[in-house]
């Protein structure tokens, strides 16, 4: 056990324990005047999630390899489900009702295929076509699944992963640039299948004040709150868009505006510099692992978190369309919170059997 412990990567760690308290201190801010349960829940929900974590860091690495396939059919199965017995929630049919709790299989698919794909290209090159045209329909099949329900969000999650788990595993550019080519060309048939508040959000986005009170308000408002935060923000409690309830979905989507118009440009760098060092942390630990299918887990987790910061910053302040993705350990939600603190989990593991302290790791296997 003691092992386990001093193999965990300290300053992924500290780095985690500087957003903790930043996304609950954030989140108090956001729900103080309202649903402050949703605070204590918050609370509950990283303690079970840093024990998931905890749990993780003891189990081998090539325990997820061999449970790769189970889990990847696991989540396509939930997902073909959807359609059938789905629950529709906000004009989305993306949950299913198991009873005790809502499940979305698409959160699950979403790490279910970072394994898999880490699992399939442990062994074997990315420029292979065989190689190549099967990890291809592994992701596709899901994000046409996911696409229909419709998230659009998640299917970015689920293309930019795949993406960046290939160009890691040595995919050649021109095949890379052929592939971006081939998107691109196919744009104008996923707008022609595009839902119509789908495409409102595109419009909005390249034009916020066409609707000023309609689809362009939400994006209006939390440029407002960003905007007005300045050099060092409005205060803690004190910011005006939150406490007026002028943000949409300020304690999870558009938490980022609640931060920005608080604490100013002095939280965000703060926030983006707790960032950085997560991600270059996930990255150097990619590098030196033992193992090409630790190195490929660690890659693909580290480009679904840049995705998530990338697409919610951008969202909220204006740059992208808006899309339902979260600001990681930022956001309220308990599903997004829980797998999140599994999948750095599996970095600190992968960490952790890199630094030759596990009696049981066994090298020169691609799972080890």
């Amino acid at each position: 056990m003691m092992n386990v412990l001093r193999g965990m990567d300290k300053i992924l760690l500290l780095a985690l324990a500087g957003l903790a308290a930043l996304g609950m201190a954030t989140l108090y801010a956001a729900v103080y005047q309202g649903e402050i349960s949703l605070w204590y829940k918050q609370g509950v929900i990283w303690g079970g999630g840093l024990l998931l974590m905890l749990g993780i860091c003891f189990v081998p690495l090539r325990f997820f390899g061999l449970i790769s396939w189970p889990m990847y059919l696991l989540a396509l199965l939930l997902l073909l489900a959807i359609p059938l017995l789905g629950e529709v929630h906000m004009g989305a049919r993306r949950w299913l009702n198991l009873g005790l709790f809502y499940m979305q299989p698409s959160e699950l698919m979403k790490w279910a295929l970072t394994f898999l794909l880490a699992h399939w290209f442990a062994s074997r090159e990315a420029n292979n076509w065989f190689n190549l045209g099967v990890a291809t329909a592994l992701t596709v099949l899901p994000a046409a699944l996911i696409v229909i329900q419709p998230d659009l969000g998640t299917t970015l999650v689920l293309m930019f992963s795949a993406t960046a788990m290939l160009i890691a595993a040595g995919l050649r550019w021109r095949v890379f640039a052929a592939a971006v080519a081939l998107a691109v060309a196919m744009v104008p048939v996923l707008w022609h299948y595009m839902h119509d508040y789908q495409k409102q959000r595109v419009l909005t986005f390249l034009d916020p004040q066409s609707d000023p009170l309609g689809a362009g308000y939400h994006v209006i408002q939390s440029t407002i709150a960003i905007g007005s935060g300045g050099l060092f923000g409005k205060g803690y409690l004190q910011g005006t868009q939150a406490r007026l309830h002028f943000l949409p979905e300020q304690h999870t989507d558009f938490i980022f505006s609640v931060l920005a118009e608080e604490g100013g440009l002095l939280a965000v760098t703060l926030l983006f510099a707790l960032y950085s060092v997560l991600i270059f942390r996930m990255i150097a630990i990619a590098s030196t692992a033992s193992s090409r299918f630790g190195s490929m887990l660690c890659i693909g987790i580290a480009s679904i978190f840049i995705l998530y910061i990338t697409v919610n910053v951008g969202m909220v302040s204006g740059l992208l369309p808006v899309v339902g993705v979260p600001l990681p350990f930022i956001s309220y939600g308990g599903s997004a919170l829980i797998t999140m603190l599994a999948a750095l989990g599996l970095v600190l593991r992968v960490g952790i059997e890199s630094s030759g302290r596990i009696p049981w790791q066994r090298p020169g296997s691609p799972l080890a």
